[in-house]
């Protein structure tokens, strides 16, 4: 009997302009491309209902990065190759055709969901809709000797005549890894090694999940979603991390020389990057809007999860940083309501009924405060505070009352800039110009407002665009 998806059955808390689920539960980004003239995105998906479930590849495109159409499912498991799921993966283009790489899931069959094996597959399409699972899958039967059973989440790309692939893994010391294979036809690959492993489980995880390897102001950006690290006073909060190594790698002898691990998004719901390049030589990256054994009160209402935005990262110094493309201009609705004050105490920046879809622009200059201070709250609740202090160059943002604050710094300077998009149950926030970002799920059925309070006077200037609500397309 054929299965039928869930459906959803409430829609308070669904989001207009993120990429979602028509209904069921969703989580990575894979497969974020550009191909005959759309983008395309994939993502984790159960369809079957609103928990992680046997994972298939559910399917976006979008002309411009803005208003995206759902499509049918590009890969279900079941298979030979991947019985157990088809986990991540990504797209790569050649000669006119669109090849998808994958990992295979398998389970020992004894009931330990943590007892399994892992390969990894393709498959291709000429229309960029329709997907043909390549009939000598797996491409890549095994991980490597010295690799424990993770070995997922593959990530191809072309440099010279050459294509690479490099896999989130673990080596049998229990310490993550992220490791390369190399091919001249994307069938036939050679493991060429390591392209960096952690130095201790506690500071850098023990498996890297997600990786993405690519090249920004002459420099190799290793970005990916280690587990296992340790908090550290105010870094590395969440369940699981995501974030960037900058060095430099060698194609020659395969070595990549490489600092610390930094975080990307310093929010609470910001997990498994994938990035692509735009055809004007943007490097454009989407996450998981979302975070490992999180609530989600939306799973009641038949669906989980969402994207992030589309965003551009920028190399500035050592320093990745994140800004919505200027693409999701397109989202507005109408000129915006601009607002110039001298401002001493608190004012309510945002507040009407069309508010749970808007953009907030907010700059204060010329301001001496040691304290600032944003809120989106409605009368009974602060939903999400942002507290900005000078004297350590420090924003901590807390929410909905939980003790769980996230921390992160701004570079010493005398204006403050505040961008937030706001989407029913999510807030995705961009400080000074992308160079600290917060990304936020939260929940409320009432109106809410967003308030400015300085404890000294400064220059305000505010814009609030109305944003559309329907531009994500499930026909």
């Amino acid at each position: 009997m054929t299965k039928r998806a869930i459906e959803v059955t409430n829609t308070r808390y669904r989001l207009g302009y993120h990429v979602s689920a028509p209904s069921g539960w969703i989580n990575d980004p894979n497969g974020f491309c550009y191909f005959d003239g759309y983008y395309h995105v994939f993502y984790q998906h159960h369809p079957y209902s609103a928990e992680w479930g046997p994972m298939h590849w559910a399917h976006a495109r979008s002309k411009d990065l803005v208003h995206w159409e759902s499509l049918p499912l590009a890969l279900t498991p079941g298979d030979q190759e991947d019985e157990g799921g088809c986990f991540s993966g990504s797209a790569i283009e050649k000669n006119g055709v669109l090849y998808l790489f994958y990992t295979g899931h398998h389970y020992y069959g004894d009931n330990d969901p943590d007892h399994f094996w892992q390969n990894q597959n393709m498959a291709y399409s000429t229309d960029g809709i329709h997907f043909t699972k390549y009939e000598k899958n797996p491409v890549i039967a095994k991980a490597p000797e010295d690799n424990t059973h993770h070995f997922r989440d593959p990530k191809v790309w072309k440099h010279d005549e050459k294509y690479y692939m490099v896999l989130g893994s673990q080596e049998k010391d229990g310490l993550g890894r992220a490791i390369v294979y190399q091919s001249l036809d994307l069938l036939n690959w050679d493991y060429i090694g390591p392209i960096s492993k952690a130095k201790e489980v506690l500071t850098e995880g023990f498996m890297w999940e997600c990786p993405d390897f690519f090249e920004l102001n002459g420099k190799s950006i290793l970005l990916l979603s280690p587990q296992g690290i340790e908090a550290n006073g105010k870094d590395y909060l969440n369940l699981y991390e995501t974030g960037y190594f900058i060095g430099d790698y060698d194609y020659e002898t395969a070595k990549f020389i490489r600092g610390n691990f930094y975080e990307l998004d310093k929010g609470h719901d910001f997990y498994a990057t994938q990035t692509t390049l735009s055809p004007d030589g943007r490097r454009i990256v989407m996450a998981w809007m979302d975070m490992w054994e999180s609530p989600m009160p939306e799973k009641v209402d038949g669906w989980a999860g969402a994207l992030t935005l589309p965003r551009e990262l920028e190399l500035i110094g050592d320093h990745l940083y994140m800004k919505p493309v200027r693409e999701l201009e397109q989202l507005r609705v109408g000129s915006g309501v601009e607002t110039k004050v001298n401002l001493a105490g608190e004012i309510i920046i945002a507040q009407d009924a069309s508010f749970k879809e808007a953009l907030i622009d907010v700059l204060l200059t010329k301001s001496k405060n040691q304290e600032i201070k944003f809120s989106l709250k409605t009368k009974d609740e602060e939903l999400i505070n942002i507290f900005y202090s000078k004297d350590k160059n420090e924003c901590t943002l807390t929410r909905n009352g939980k003790n769980d604050p996230r921390y992160g710094t701004i570079q010493m300077c005398d204006r403050l800039s505040l961008r937030v998009f706001i989407d029913k149950s999510s807030a995705e926030i961009f400080i000074n110009d992308g160079e600290l970002v917060f990304t936020e799920r939260y929940y409320t059925e009432n109106q809410p407002s967003m308030h400015l309070s300085v404890s000294e006077e400064a220059f305000v200037s505010s814009t609030i665009y109305h944003l559309k609500k329907d531009a994500i397309s499930y026909e």
